[in-house]
């Protein structure tokens, strides 16, 4: 996740999950993130979740520790089409965020504001790793839906935020459809 984390071509974000908790306590696992990765499993037609489990732009599932296997299923994702321009920036306490459809096509995406803590080292309180340090990358800790885009006219958007934390926008399908753009904003 450390080197997904460095590179300039990728967003890797980090949805600690909570089902784990009955071994140790995650600090950052939340009940939202193993709805959304039970939400991927569903859509993708598989029974079951793991970890570690990356998501590849809303599309594939790969298993997190193949780093190999990682890097293929990216190069692949980033060499697929544009559908979708995006641009996402902070003007004083806000986001401004513009998009346009680069296909024909129109459907509705949703429009989310995903905050996370780049780095924080964590002592693991039990499990098999108990007594041990980990320190974690692009930690999500809020993803907010702030609206839906019907991309048959472009998106122009102001979003209020506080803090200075860095955020990702996401323009994805609903029902844990397809990324079909991201954007850091620092």
């Amino acid at each position: 996740m450390h080197e997904l984390a460095a590179r300039d071509d990728v967003i890797a974000l980090a949805f600690h999950v909570d089902y784990w908790d009955y071994l140790f306590d995650d600090v950052f696992g939340k009940p939202a993130h193993t709805e959304r990765q039970y939400g991927y499993a569903n859509t993708g037609g598989r029974r079951m979740v793991y970890t570690p489990q990356m998501i590849i732009n809303g599309r594939d599932e790969i298993v997190g520790n193949r780093p190999e296997d990682v890097k293929q299923l990216i190069t692949r994702s980033l060499s697929a089409p544009q559908t979708v321009s995006l641009a996402a920036e902070r003007s004083g306490g806000d986001i401004v965020i513009n998009a346009q459809a680069l296909t024909g096509a129109t459907r509705s995406l949703l429009v989310q504001v995903v905050r996370f803590i780049p780095r924080q080292t964590v002592a693991i309180n039990g499990g098999e790793n108990s007594g041990h340090e980990f320190t974690y990358a692009n930690i999500v800790t809020d993803i907010q839906e702030i609206g839906r885009w019907q991309t048959g006219s472009p998106l122009s958007l102001r979003v209020a935020t506080q803090g200075s934390a860095p955020m990702v926008v996401i323009l994805q399908r609903p029902g844990f459809g397809p990324v079909e753009a991201a954007a850091l904003v620092h």
